[in-house]
């Protein structure tokens, strides 16, 4: 079997403004990054933003687990197939992150014969966008400590600065350092650390703003320390926020390239779901509702993390919501939730596929509490029986979702086509779109409304150390913000070896912070790092390119 990148390596694309043609964007609207690779510039956006709205279709999943869902492979074969049906159709996906790429998940092009294209340079540097934001990053912790070291005109209480540095690479030594050792002339000594460049705040506005000005406006707006005093100081105070919104001047128009098959594809933005709101961009997605009939787009892991923070982040800031939902599940992750180990998915065990229905149960109903309607999409495997594959299917009826076969990596769009025609016929169905929480709820309320609604939970518990910081928030008035919870994606609860459907947990908050320039509360939860570290056998170790430019390894 060919792997993704040969498959990749194999496609006869069209050159990016023929793709771009076919949603009627014109050669004027784009920024050319080679053939097959481009920018919409935000001059389209004025000529189609009084245009009616596509139908929004949102591709989520079942908790993950090793032995593999398949969201993007699934939306972009969703995409492919809807377009095949004769309807103008659009996918709209997070850019890649190479920390990763480069560890132990692999890219997020898709997979098989379901993929984004050109694949390498997705996964890779792309346009530069996280770069971009990397750098921003980067200058606003510079003019940070320089303003320290030049005398402190707002009196930073240097044991109570925020904003760290980041990386767009996993690397656990960089969690926690210490900086302006060697003098004097070296800086002021103090710890600090470095996130994953997609775990930054300005990775969230990239994918919040609605333009230049707004991203501008959020920048200013971000926390970046604590006087002595007790004070929240904002980046703005330090007067380089015109100098941080320029580097964004490219970053923040949406990416466009193509599917396999051609479908137009926006990708733009990455922040991780576990650990910030697993998105891609409001303005991709705006763009691509403005040009497409359709348009597919994903959340980043389970319908516990990335649904619940795309449907009361992203929808409440963005003002649309989706028109039907896809839950994304295979019959051997549901095993494994079932308690069969990995090695022995392959055998029939109706017990533990049984068992493990209940996570797929939590994930259907979490979106009908919702008000969407929710269509399961089965991503095949070779060794799913049809005595498995009728189980799920009753199962999923009953609980009035439809459901289909996705067999998209295998076969492209054709493969999806079953699951195409219920997708569209679920979009006709009328929906009652809501929130989980009102924003305007204290803290405890709208964690403890995730907690007990989605996630299936008795309550949530607050450290000495997040209370005292709940105080702070309240205090400083940052308490009416949504909430983004960082949490484990492998289970419901807090604790990612509590697979299936657990019942009777309390989720504890361990930390609050404040991202005021995104708009929201991010609650960490359990062990979850803003840092990943590599496995002990990284991805990296199988990749090479060859003296021609052929890259070999990259999935």
């Amino acid at each position: 079997m060919k792997t993704d990148v040969e498959i990749a390596q194999e496609a006869q694309m069209e050159r990016i403004d023929a793709i771009a043609a076919k949603l009627g964007i014109t050669e004027e609207e784009l920024e050319l990054y080679g053939k097959y690779k481009a920018k919409v510039t935000l001059g389209a956006w004025n000529r189609v933003k009084g245009n009616a709205n596509g139908k929004l279709v949102l591709v989520t999943a079942i908790n993950p687990t090793p032995a593999g869902e398949g969201k993007t492979t699934t939306s972009v074969g969703l995409a492919d197939a809807i377009s095949a049906l004769g309807k103008k159709t659009a996918v709209a996906l997070r850019e890649p992150s190479l920390g990763p790429c480069f560890g132990m998940k692999g890219g997020a092009a898709g997979g098989g014969y379901a993929q984004v294209v050109p694949m390498e340079d997705i996964n890779l540097h792309f346009t530069g966008d996280f770069h971009a934001i990397t750098t921003a990053h980067n200058l606003l912790a510079a003019c940070l400590d320089n303003h320290i070291q030049q005398g402190n005109a707002l009196d930073i209480d240097v044991r109570r600065v925020l904003w760290k540095r980041v990386l767009d690479l996993n690397d656990r030594a960089l969690r926690n350092v210490v900086i302006g050792l060697g003098g004097k002339a070296h800086g002021v000594p103090r710890e600090t650390g470095f996130d994953i460049t997609v775990a930054s705040e300005m990775m969230a506005i990239l994918c919040l703003a609605d333009g230049l000005t707004d991203m501008k406006k959020r920048l200013g707006e971000i926390v970046i320390a604590y006087s002595r005093d007790g004070r929240a100081i904002r980046a703005k105070e330090l007067g380089v926020t015109g100098a941080l919104t320029l580097l964004f001047k490219d970053a923040i128009k949406p990416n466009l390239v193509q599917t396999l098959e051609g479908t137009p594809a926006f990708i733009h933005g990455g922040p991780f779901a576990n650990i910030a709101h697993g998105c891609n961009s409001v303005m991709a997605t705006k763009f691509a509702l403005k040009f497409a009939d359709v348009v597919v787009t994903e959340a980043g892991f389970g319908a516990d993390l990335g649904a619940e923070k795309f449907l009361d982040i992203k929808c409440r800031f963005a003002g649309f919501h989706p028109d039907a939902v896809v839950i994304v599940a295979t019959v051997r992750a549901l095993k494994m939730h079932g308690g069969l180990p990995k090695t022995e998915l392959d055998r029939v065990d109706m017990a533990a596929l049984e068992k493990g229905l209940a996570n797929l149960t939590k994930h259907i109903e979490n979106v009908q509490k919702f008000g969407l309607p929710a269509v399961v999409a089965i991503n095949a495997f070779p060794t799913d029986t049809k005595e498995e594959l009728d189980f799920v299917e009753k199962k999923c009826r009953e609980l009035g979702a439809e459901v289909a076969l996705s067999e998209v990596w295998a076969k492209g769009g054709e493969g999806g086509k079953a699951l195409a025609e219920k997708v569209l016929s679920a979009m006709e169905k009328p929906s009652d779109f809501h929130f989980i929480y009102d924003e305007k709820a204290s803290v405890p309320e709208k964690i403890g409304a995730i907690v007990r609604e989605i996630y299936g939970g008795d309550g949530v518990t607050f450290t000495a150390a997040a209370k005292k910081q709940l105080a702070e928030i309240e205090a400083l008035g940052f308490d009416k913000l949504p909430v983004c919870m960082a949490k484990t994606q492998y289970s419901l609860s807090d604790d990612p070896t509590l697979l299936g459907r657990p019942t009777g947990f309390t989720v504890t908050v361990r930390e609050l912070r404040v991202s005021a320039g995104a708009g929201f509360i991010v609650a960490l939860t359990g062990s979850i790092l803003t840092m990943p570290g590599l496995p002990k056998h990284p991805a990296a170790e199988r990749m090479d390119i060859d003296e021609h430019g052929k890259i070999t390894g990259l999935f």
